[in-house]
């Protein structure tokens, strides 16, 4: 690890922390971090995306809804970036996953990120994977920065194939020269109906020691502790569902070092992503990564 005098790549500037809905967002982990940061730091809307040139409606439809007058009111999918409202400081990037024109979109993106001085961006991510759900959720942390890598001895990720609209927002950061990180969660895929509590604590939790940011958990710490019950008390009614716990339970409780478990967490979140070749998310119904 680098040492403490060394300059800190996300410190001392304006850091932007960005998560999607959808495809990278298992159990609406990343957008629930993330949105808690946003929340609890009071950041106001300073720019969203014109929803007509990046959404197909077909895949992400209108909601409708009534307000507080009375009237009927249509909620359109939408990607905000919020700021302080003195500037500096935290930005977060939060919103739906767009369905079309990604260059386009990240184009946007990276000009407005530049606009605002952000000196770093940090994306948070979900994957559904083959875990279990009583052990600590497991982390995979890594960058396409080569700096960022040295400072956290961050391996560069081997993984070809299709991606997400994170890994397009993350290379264009780079090329406009903005370093990045990415920090993700692996959800219990057999939980994925549910959002994940325990896994947007986990995020915060690793958020907090590479972004000079402070998050109150709030209620997270017990509703972590009542998912993790939820799904206890289900698998007691069904002893396959048990039996494949105990399974994976075994299979995680193997990997019993730091440097095991980083490489168990990498190949992962590998796994992952060639399980996704070829496939572009729509078929999944239960919003995963």
């Amino acid at each position: 690890m680098a040492e403490s005098g060394d300059l800190h790549p996300f410190h001392g500037g304006s850091v932007l922390i960005v998560a999607f809905e959808g495809w990278n967002d298992a159990g609406e982990a990343a957008s629930g971090a993330v949105r808690a940061v946003r929340d609890q730091l009071g950041l106001i809307p300073r720019l969203e995306v014109e929803p007509e040139d990046y959404f197909d409606y077909q895949f992400n439809r209108p909601n409708v809804s009534t307000n507080e007058d009375g009237d009927r009111v249509l909620e359109w999918p939408s990607v905000t970036l919020s700021a302080p409202v003195e500037g500096g400081g935290i930005h977060v990037l939060l919103g739906t996953e767009p369905s079309r024109g990604w260059k386009t979109f990240s184009g946007e993106i990276i000009d407005a990120a530049e606009a605002a001085g952000v000196t770093g961006i940090v994306f948070l991510g979900a994957m559904l994977a083959d875990v279990p759900h009583t052990r600590p959720i497991s982390i995979f942390v890594g960058s396409d920065n080569s700096a960022v890598q040295q400072f956290w001895e961050l391996e560069a990720s081997s993984y070809e194939g299709p991606v997400g609209i994170l890994s397009v927002l993350g290379l264009a950061a780079e090329k406009a020269g903005i370093p990045t990180l990415a920090i993700w969660a692996s959800v219990p895929h057999y939980v994925h109906n549910s959002p994940s509590p325990k896994a947007t604590l986990a995020l915060l939790d690793r958020l907090e020691e590479y972004v000079d940011v402070v998050v109150d958990r709030g209620s997270l710490v017990s509703d972590a502790s009542a998912w993790e019950d939820g799904i206890d008390a289900l698998a007691e009614d069904d002893e396959d569902m048990a039996a494949y716990i105990k399974q994976l339970e075994q299979a995680r409780d193997t990997v019993d070092s730091p440097e095991a478990s980083g490489d168990a967490i990498a190949e992962e979140f590998e796994r992952y992503l060639r399980r996704r070749n070829g496939r572009d998310g729509r078929d999944d119904k239960a919003g995963g990564a």
